[in-house]
């Protein structure tokens, strides 16, 4: 059986997704004042068909949302991810697009 972990790797700003000890993935992070910003994720193309990219997300989520940071998603998988999945305690800040009108609060 397969282990699948995943670990946040501060000196690399990413979470890290791991198929026994072979690195599968990450995602990629940027932290600022209150916020944590994720900018990219992926996965090796020798793992991709394997769910491991919605396990990533889900732990990385879960696991910043602990911090109590707010989690802004500019990477599109990330943005994806929270649209269709919930991630208890987490505050999201939806980035704002150039030429979208502002939202109501």
């Amino acid at each position: 059986m397969t282990d699948i972990t995943v670990t946040r790797d501060d000196a690399e700003s990413r979470y890290e997704i791991r198929s026994d000890d072979t690195l599968a993935g990450y995602a990629e992070f940027e932290l600022r004042p209150g916020a944590i910003r994720f900018i990219h994720t992926e996965i090796d193309p020798a793992f991709q068909g394997q769910g491991l990219a919605g396990i990533l997300a889900e732990k990385a989520l879960t696991d910043a949302a602990a911090s109590g940071d707010a989690i802004v998603p500019l990477c599109p998988y990330i943005a994806k991810y929270l649209t269709t999945h919930e991630i208890a305690g987490a505050e999201i800040r939806w980035p704002k697009r150039p030429g979208t009108a502002p939202t109501e609060a």
